[in-house]
């Protein structure tokens, strides 16, 4: 940028940042974006007439249908809201500055339907002039109506266009006659007469009122009809929009944020099947599996000392050399270090234990050769994947997440399942070893690491050599043999071929030109998976990246309500970290918590709990504490304010389940016995 005709001054470069930082909110609309653009491109088609003309307008609503778009987004409600929130941005930028958000716990019956719609459109309001017809239809809140909505919108997109200032302008503003945009949020909770009568009531103002509904549906589209009759579910113009199902937005963030080399921080095998199996079997949220994955990087910065070079290479190449003396020797203190220099010859050992210098020079290598590692590992990880994902049965898994987990955790082809799919490879036909061929080759053409460079270069020989077999030769050489490939994919036939192939080839020891090449190439891949899918393991340093403290994690994140409240009842400390708490075993301290102190005396107590000795043994504990104020207040206030605090420390041990009332004796409680506490 040049400032040569500026003899003196003040000048602000803005960084060119190009790698860009994805967090949560961004990610989630990523996920979505395709989703929001076909959502977007219905909407602008369902009132492109209406911008264009009145008159064509008036002809499209003769049948009086609501354009409607119904969008199925599963069972993980957890992510609806988020999800929500930015479509209601994409649709503000988008679409029309009208959009309205609602919930069917806000609208139990239409006047609160209608009040919401109302006080929810005048937010949406994008002028000071706009906004004081907005007010009026404000102050008319106790009888809103359709009619006050349609004169409202009426002066409002009269006031907007001419008016507005250019600055204010979005691309959604600046249609003539922007839709409002009603979405529901949880479609299956409304009530079917309020549903029914806004519909039936907004379908006779539709030339009034141009809207469009979006139904929010966690279950299934069939929702629409058993909430919704014949007469009024025709007066919608419905469409769907599916959104990608849980398992695929699971695999997008892996793909995203672990098998990438864009970030340094890595997850062990049994750290990832921790936060995996939380959300296949508990919520199917990516908001919470992120959430974990966050509080795992936490966690790894927090724990490991050497956390400090898990970061992009150039940035740990100047780290290293600022390192202590004290984190030298941490370093020589890893496993993984102490296993690499074992190896090394006697002179380096000394080196390397002894020279400071020299080992962070070693350092410098050892970490570029992890980031050498990790890249060539995500791209034979995923030429694996091409070729065992579409194999009968998935011995190696169907999900990249599956067969990345089986190569952290050992070797891959030591088990089992890897000689079963090399065994399934070759009996693949040629137009499927072709087809899964060109994808490795773009996958390895795509990557600028000259250590593969060499690797696109053979598949692309394998493919030219594929493509210059004379077809029609190999079909009679191979007449009552099985080079064809796999016809069927069930495991009886399957396992019917394997026996012919293996009889075939004890008779008939000569193969195929086509045979001959299929297990070429089948063994070049098992030689790239037995050299660059070694487990990390084998890295030195892989613990400066690799967070590997499953057992923290499930402590965290793994819901055990019945011990976390006997601890944090028993023992406020572990969770409050107050010297004060602390206590010897058995004791009571007197400045806990009134909860703690009534659950410590109930636990010696047996299944009857008279409420009078319960009262005067917590008084005893908390007077302890108690005894200087006694001068300043009078004994009948000071144990009036012991018994109210006694009877809320009770009444909240009933309400987490602990003790319950009973007709047995009077002034009791009955103690529920929960496991051992």
């Amino acid at each position: 940028m040049a400032t040569s005709s500026v003899s003196k001054g003040c000048f602000v470069f803005k960084p060119n940042f190009k790698k860009r930082k994805i967090s949560v909110p961004q990610l989630q609309e990523e996920l979505n974006k395709n989703l929001f653009d076909s959502l977007i491109e219905f909407l602008r088609k369902s009132y492109s007439g209406f911008q264009k003309s009145s008159r064509d307008w008036g002809c499209q609503i003769k049948l009086r249908e609501i354009p409607t778009a119904a969008l199925i987004l599963g069972v993980n409600v957890t992510d609806h809201d988020l999800t929500f929130r930015s479509l209601t941005e994409a649709l503000q930028n988008n679409v029309s500055p009208y959009v309205v958000s609602l919930q069917a716990k806000d609208c139990p019956d239409m006047k609160h339907f209608l009040q919401k719609l109302v006080s929810q459109l005048m937010d949406c309001c994008v002028d000071e002039e706009t906004k004081e017809g907005s007010i009026q239809v404000a102050q008319k809140k106790t009888h809103c109506s359709m009619d006050s909505l349609s004169s409202w919108y009426t002066n409002v997109t009269r006031k907007t266009d001419p008016k507005m200032p250019r600055k204010k302008r979005t691309s959604s503003s600046q249609w003539q006659s922007p839709p409002v945009v009603l979405i529901l949020k949880d479609m299956e909770s409304f009530t079917t007469k309020v549903l029914q009568d806004f519909i039936i009531i907004s379908s006779q103002h539709l030339h009034e009122f141009p809207l469009i509904l979006i139904f929010g549906i966690a279950t299934s589209p069939i929702i629409i009809h058993r909430l919704l009759p014949h007469a009024v579910s025709s007066l919608l113009c419905i469409e769907l929009f599916q959104s990608l199902s849980c398992k695929e937005h699971l695999t997008t963030v892996l793909d995203k944020l672990l098998l990438t080399t864009q970030f340094p921080f890595k997850l062990s095998e049994k750290v990832l099947q921790i936060l995996t199996n939380i959300f296949l079997y508990h919520d199917f949220s990516i908001q919470n599996f992120i959430k974990g994955l966050q509080f795992s990087l936490l966690e790894h910065f927090y724990s490991q000392p050497l956390s400090v070079l898990c970061c992009n290479l150039p940035e740990a190449k100047r780290r290293i050399n600022f390192l202590s003396d004290n984190q030298c020797e941490n370093i020589r203190r890893l496993p993984s270090f102490r296993r690499y220099v074992e190896k090394q010859a006697s002179e380096k050992q000394v080196a390397l234990l002894t020279n400071e210098r020299f080992l962070k020079e070693e350092i410098q290598s050892l970490l570029e050769n992890l980031h050498v590692y990790h890249s060539n590992y995500f791209l034979v990880l995923r030429c694996l994947h091409q070729f065992t994902s579409s194999l009968p049965k998935y011995p190696l898994g169907r999900q990249i997440r599956e067969l990345y987990c089986t190569c952290l955790e050992k070797n891959i082809w030591d088990s089992e399942e890897y000689v079963s799919a090399l065994q399934l490879l070759r009996m693949l036909a040629k137009d499927e070893l072709m087809t899964i061929l060109q994808k490795c080759f773009k996958i390895f053409k795509s990557t600028s690491e000259k250590q593969l460079g060499s690797t696109a270069k053979r598949i692309e020989e394998f493919l030219a050599q594929f493509q210059n077999l004379d077809e029609a030769k190999e079909e009679e050489d191979t007449s009552g043999s099985l080079s064809k490939g796999l016809q069927k994919t069930d495991l009886y036939h399957l396992q019917k071929s394997l026996l012919e192939m293996k009889e075939l080839r004890r008779t008939n020891k000569k193969q195929t030109r086509f045979e001959v090449l299929r297990e070429k190439v089948v063994n070049f891949i098992d030689s790239l998976v037995r050299e660059y899918l070694l487990p990390p393991e084998t890295q030195p340093l892989h613990e400066v990246v690799y967070f590997t403290a499953a057992h923290t994690l499930r402590e965290h994140l793994n819901a055990a309500p019945r011990i976390a409240l006997h601890t944090a009842l028993n023992n406020p400390y572990y969770y409050l970290k107050n010297e004060a708490l602390k206590s010897e075993e058995g004791c009571i301290p007197n400045v806990a918590p009134d909860i703690c102190i009534a659950y410590k005396l109930h636990l010696e107590c047996s299944r009857l709990i008279n409420l009078v000795d319960w009262s005067e043994a917590f008084a005893t504990v908390v007077t302890a504490a108690e005894k200087t104020d006694a001068d300043s207040a009078t004994s009948e206030e000071r144990n009036e304010i012991i018994h109210a605090r006694f009877i809320r420390a009770v009444s909240e041990l009933e309400l987490l389940g602990f003790i319950k009332p009973t007709k047995q004796k009077t002034d009791h409680v009955a103690r529920l016995t929960w496991g051992g506490c």
